[in-house]
């Protein structure tokens, strides 16, 4: 969503310090006290300089120290966007929707079983397909654990043991996220409102501790599963299982823009040597 220029202050006639600076503080106080929410896409510098009848380079410099304190991220070509600190868990879908403003667009994920970018997809592709949205390509690369093999997680919690009717009931979860994506993606390039798109999935037998998603390789949030024990009804009965859980995974934010001092740029550079190291070795073509 796109913050709303108006719901900024008023410049104060009174106060002495050069108008670049009083900007900077009055974006700092809209993305502090969350006027403008995590993932909002700020006001654009022409609209800002309208707003304050100031040149378009005194807003450029306004959002510099923002950007250095960590509170934007600029993306080229799309405009500056209010994000959370990297030692803060944030909201994947307006990072990912924002990356679907460029012509072209890539995701790659690694995890379990891909509801959740299933999940996150679904909206953004929605508005894909009513013309909101205009990427010209889309290319989808999924890495996920092999529920046909034996796995230290999903698991039996009563008798600490792989039990191939957990992994089945696993598997089924995967392939109904893995359709969506497949098939959603498939069907924009049917309609000829991508020119081209692509989802690749792979699995290995590494159990799912994490999950990762790199946005146009610039982007890369990572989150823990948390294990949990609970039951699950399988064939009628109930099974105790120490299962990885998603959706309890907090993500954390990293970005090539982020300033100097930050590891973004080289979190994001080593997630994806890593995500295209497991790819292309010990990872093989999903079988349904």
């Amino acid at each position: 969503m796109t913050a709303d220029v108006d719901d900024l202050d008023d410049l104060d006639p009174d106060d002495a310090r050069p108008v670049s600076e009083q900007i900077t503080s009055l974006l700092r106080a809209a993305i502090l006290t969350r006027k403008f929410e995590p993932g909002d896409k700020l006001p654009s510098q022409p609209a800002l300089a309208q707003r304050y009848g100031v040149a378009r380079e005194t807003v450029k410099r306004s959002l510099e120290p923002l950007q250095a304190e960590r509170l934007i991220i600029s993306r080229q070509g799309s405009g500056a966007y209010v994000r959370a600190q990297t030692q803060k868990p944030v909201g994947l879908r307006p990072h990912v929707e924002a990356a679907f403003e460029r012509d072209n667009v890539t995701i790659d994920f690694a995890g379990f079983s891909g509801e959740t970018l299933n999940n996150t997809l679904a909206e953004i592709l929605d508005k894909v397909r009513a013309g909101r949205l205009t990427p010209q390509t889309l290319n989808v690369r999924i890495l996920l654990s092999d529920t046909n093999v034996p796995l230290a997680l999903p698991r039996r919690s009563d008798t600490d043991s792989d039990d191939p009717a957990v992994r089945k009931r696993s598997g089924r979860i995967t392939r109904r996220a893995v359709e969506g994506i497949v098939e959603a993606v498939a069907e924009l390039e049917d309609l000829g409102l991508l020119t081209s798109a692509t989802t690749e999935v792979r699995v290995h037998s590494a159990s799912p501790l994490f999950k990762l998603y790199i946005i146009n390789g610039e982007e890369a949030f990572f989150g823990f599963y948390p294990v949990l024990e609970h039951t699950v009804t399988i064939d009628k009965k109930a099974v105790p299982i120490f299962d990885p859980i998603g959706k309890d995974a907090a993500l954390f934010h990293f970005s090539i823009t982020d300033d100097g001092g930050a590891p973004g740029q080289s979190y994001v550079e080593q997630a994806q040597t890593w995500f295209d190291s497991v790819w292309s070795t010990i990872s093989r073509e999903y079988a349904e």
